[in-house]
């Protein structure tokens, strides 16, 4: 008899141990529920498409029903925000939920050239945890298609590439569609170069995504990113279409312009379809743009740049508004969350913490500065613990860091010896001291609530609310400084 106790005895524990858990921290408990509905997460994301360049956005031209429909079936965003005014950083920031200057992306990743400011070594460090990464640690596959353009070394041994990242499949390039969005050469699919395609940019990325959805194996949630070329340059779009748009005006370029948009409409039409089709149960849908229009013939080959920022001030480039506020879309099918027009202040940065709670994923330990807005999904409403804070150094505009906090936005000059602080394209080890002794200068204040084209500085107005918001700008920024990556040789 006591042979048999003790085998029971050993036979409890052992039950016991077996249903036990290791100790983690409580925000990284995963919740098994939403394991159990985990939605399906589409991005697609355009390069360049201004604030005011779809029907639903207000363009009194461009034809986007698709997007359009989108809208109506989900939630128009009017506060989204991109995490920076240019490419590179942007896509940084919205893979990590962190400011792109605490990667250390402050503007475009060019091809690689050597240079005295160590641009030449920028990438997305193997240690940033991106959304890829965090979804396929709970059972997500993951795909990217179209743009990546966050390394200097794109397909190389030398630099993190995307599958370093989380995703399962990715065919790519590494900046814009090359020679145009006609015919590209330049795609790379999982290391391997693809050579020519035929057919538009935003198509052929589309038909990549379909098939790679109707190959997928297994029945695991998947989050899938359409990075769309469209419409930045170079430029090229379908004969009908430009036609079409020639009836509106008697500039070629702008009428390619307009049918480039409308030719991303299409392609998001058919994913959209297919996904109805496949996959209505149970996916979230976000569409957004990486930054603001460019400014038409910035540079010599902008000459189809006829992108719309609506009513914002500024463009590409630009701290103000138009530069990174951009037009979003969220839609998930077959849940009957919260649709319609919501002005909540929402981020790309937010992407990351909302994906990570609707998958059941635990946060990555380090600093972000976004937060989830599943209350919005759910209810329709959200608001930010922390305010949006921009720091880009090559901005076009004079105030280089502006802040958004509620209603407010603040923006201030960077001056050192009371000298405007030289355009830069990237923090080393060389320019880190004077950068840092910059001190912001010569604010002013908008309330966006009232004024969405920034044109009257509220800083003599209403001084207590400046003072208040200054304090808040200075600290902000600091911290961020602070936390911003040095690039040196030894990286």
């Amino acid at each position: 008899m006591n042979i048999i106790r003790c085998l029971f005895v050993v036979i409890i524990l052992v039950s016991v141990s077996c249903k036990s858990k290791v100790p983690v921290k409580n925000d990284q408990i995963t919740n098994e529920k939403a394991i159990e509905k985990q939605p399906n997460i589409v991005v697609l994301l355009c390069d360049d498409l201004g604030y005011g360049d779809l029907s639903s956005f207000g363009h009194p031209i461009i034809k986007t029903p698709n997007l359009d429909a989108l809208a109506a079936s989900g939630i128009k965003l009017t506060n989204f925000y991109s995490t920076a005014p240019v490419c590179s950083p942007s896509r940084a920031g919205l893979l990590t939920g962190r400011s792109p200057n605490r990667a250390g992306v402050y503007d475009f990743i060019p091809g690689l050239k050597k240079s005295e400011d160590n641009r030449d070594l920028v990438h997305l460090q193997a240690d940033e945890v991106t959304i890829p990464s965090i979804l396929k640690s709970v059972g997500y596959a993951t795909c990217l298609v179209g743009k990546w353009h966050c390394s200097s070394r794109f397909n190389s041994d030398k630099q993190p590439q995307p599958n370093d990242f989380g995703f399962d499949h990715w065919m790519a390039t590494h900046n814009n569609a090359a020679p145009s969005h006609h015919n590209p050469k330049n795609f790379i699919r999982n290391g391997e170069e693809v050579g020519e395609i035929e057919g538009y940019s935003s198509q052929i990325i589309v038909d990549e995504a379909i098939q790679w959805l109707e190959n997928k194996k297994n029945d695991k949630p998947f989050f899938l990113e359409v990075a769309f070329h469209e419409p930045h340059e170079p430029i090229a779009s379908p004969e009908n279409l430009v036609q079409k748009y020639l009836e509106y005006t008697d500039k070629r370029e702008e009428a390619e312009y307009f049918a480039n948009v409308e030719n991303v409409d299409l392609a998001v039409g058919r994913l959209i379809s297919y996904l109805k089709k496949n996959n209505s149960e149970n996916t979230l849908i976000v569409f957004s743009s990486d930054n603001g229009p460019e400014t038409l013939m910035r540079y010599s080959r902008a000459k189809h740049s006829y992108g719309s920022p609506g009513v914002l001030k500024g463009m590409k480039l630009w701290t103000n508004e138009a530069g990174f506020r951009v037009p979003a879309i969220m839609s998930w099918l077959g849940k009957n969350n919260f649709s319609g027009t919501s002005d909540a202040v929402v981020s790309a940065l937010d992407l990351l913490p909302t994906f990570a709670e609707l998958a059941g994923a635990p946060l990555p330990i380090r600093t972000l500065d976004g937060q989830s807005f599943k209350s919005l999904l759910d209810k329709g409403e959200f608001k930010r613990d922390k305010p949006l804070t921009w720091a880009f150094y090559d901005a076009i505009n004079e105030r280089r860091v502006a802040m958004r906090s509620g209603d407010w936005k603040i923006m201030g000059k960077l001056e050192v010896d009371n000298k405007e602080l030289p355009h830069i394209h990237n923090l080393y080890d060389g320019n880190e001291e004077f950068v840092k002794s910059a001190q912001l200068t010569d604010f002013v204040l908008f309330n966006l609530k009232e004024d969405i084209n920034e044109s009257e500085d509220l800083s003599q107005k209403e001084p207590v609310v400046f003072e208040q918001i200054k304090k808040e700008f200075e600290i902000q920024y600091q911290e961020l400084l602070e936390g911003s990556h040095v690039w040196t040789r030894g990286d």
